[in-house]
C-alpha cells in the first residue's frame, strides 16, 4: 500500500513538472516567434553609400512601414519589415481606378548626430484632406507621425551627413482590395517607404529655366489636382519627355 501511495505521488510530481515544462517552452517558443518578427536594425553609423554625389533617385532603405485598413474604416496596428515588393490583387483599386495618394517629406541629421523630421503632422493633415476628396479612410495624425517617426529611426544609417542631403520620406496610401465596379476599395494599405536623397535638380540652389506649359494641363476645375492623387502625375510626365527631347523649349 505505501509503496502504490509513494508510486502515485511521484507520478503526480512526473506530470506536474511535464506540465511546466511544457507550459514555460510554449511560452518560450511564442517569445522567440515574436522575436523574430522585430526587425534587426544594423548598427553601421552610415550606409554605403557615396554622400557627395547623391541624386534624386532611388536607393531603397533598409525598412518600410506597412499598416492595413479593413472594410470598417480602421487602421489596424502597423508594422516595420524589411523593404521589398508587396503582393496585389488584379483587381485591386489601385490599378484600375488609380485611387491612392502619396506624400513627402525628410529627415535631415544635425552637426550632431540627431536626426529631425520636417512637420510630418502637416502633410497627415494634407493626406487627410486627400483621402477625403478620394473617397479612401486616412491614418490619424498620430498614426501618420508614429509611422514617419519609426521609418526614419529604422532607417536611420541612411541619412546623409549633415550638409549631404537628406532621407527622403514617401507615404503611400492606396486601395488595396479588389473591386470591379467604379467605387471605392474595400480595403486599404498605408506604406511608409523611405531613400536618401540629395537635391531634386542638377543645379542645386542656382537659377533654374523653366518652361510654362500651355498644351497639357495637369488639374482642371473640379478635378482632383488640389491633392496628391496618383492620377495628377503619370498624364504630365509627356511634357518632360518632350522638353528632354528637344522639342519644347
Amino acid at each position: 500500500m505505501i509503496k502504490t501511495v509513494s508510486s502515485l505521488l511521484k507520478s503526480h510530481v512526473h506530470i506536474r513538472t511535464l506540465q511546466t515544462f511544457s507550459k514555460y517552452n510554449a511560452q518560450a517558443a511564442s517569445a522567440l516567434r515574436e522575436e523574430r518578427k522585430k526587425p534587426v536594425y544594423q548598427d553601421d553609423e552610415y550606409a554605403d553609400m557615396d554622400w557627395d554625389n547623391l541624386g534624386f533617385a532611388l536607393n531603397p532603405a533598409d525598412y518600410m512601414y506597412v499598416m492595413k485598413c479593413s472594410k470598417d474604416g480602421e487602421f489596424t496596428e502597423g508594422e516595420l519589415s524589411r523593404f521589398g515588393n508587396i503582393q496585389l490583387s488584379p483587381a485591386a483599386g489601385v490599378l484600375n481606378y488609380g485611387q491612392a495618394i502619396y506624400e513627402g517629406t525628410k529627415a535631415y541629421r544635425k552637426e550632431n548626430g540627431k536626426v529631425l523630421l520636417f512637420r510630418p503632422d502637416q502633410n497627415a493633415v494634407r493626406m487627410q484632406l486627400g483621402a477625403e476628396r478620394m473617397l479612401m479612410p486616412s491614418p490619424s495624425v498620430d498614426q501618420f507621425v508614429d509611422a514617419v517617426k519609426q521609418t526614419a529611426f529604422a532607417n536611420k544609417r541612411w541619412v546623409p551627413p549633415s550638409g549631404k542631403g537628406s532621407l527622403y520620406i514617401r507615404p503611400l496610401l492606396m486601395g488595396t482590395g479588389p473591386v470591379l465596379g467604379l467605387g471605392p476599395a474595400p480595403e486599404y494599405t498605408f506604406i511608409v517607404y523611405a531613400s536618401p536623397v540629395g537635391n531634386y535638380f542638377k543645379e542645386g540652389t542656382a537659377a533654374l529655366n523653366l518652361f510654362v506649359e500651355e498644351e497639357y494641363a495637369r488639374a482642371a476645375p473640379g478635378g482632383s489636382g488640389g491633392v496628391k492623387s496618383i492620377t495628377n502625375y503619370a498624364p504630365v510626365t509627356i511634357e518632360t519627355h518632350l522638353v528632354l527631347k528637344g522639342n519644347k523649349f
